[in-house]
């Protein structure tokens, strides 16, 4: 899997991002394992094109001292498609300026 990982984050700072995934994000069923929306000018023509598959949202795994985003965009609706697959460019982007400013925002040195 394709993935940007940031580590070596200090365990108070790892309750900041979970408290702020919550507000954020989409909760999964897996602990741990949050879904965030990819915003819909940044989807590719087969992921506008298939609306029964939306929303579109990439992963957020966290560990005890590390945060893993996935460079893979999902549907919640099924796994078995063809809009879903490895990000785009620009999606990637996304993924990365939204850690960044995740951290920022938070007061999160790393």
């Amino acid at each position: 899997m394709r993935a940007y990982l940031i580590d070596e984050i200090d365990p108070a700072d790892m309750g900041k991002i979970t408290g702020y995934l919550r507000k954020a994000a989409i909760s999964s069923s897996m602990e741990k394992v949050y879904w965030l929306q990819i915003p819909d000018d940044l989807l590719s023509e087969t992921q506008v094109a298939h609306t029964h598959c939306q929303p579109h949202v990439f992963a957020v795994e966290l560990g005890g001292d590390w945060v893993k985003l996935e460079f893979f965009s999902r549907s919640l609706k099924g796994m078995r498609c063809s809009c879903q697959g490895y990000c785009t460019e620009p999606q990637t982007g996304y993924i990365i300026r939204f850690a960044h400013d995740m951290l920022r925002d938070l007061g999160i040195r790393t």
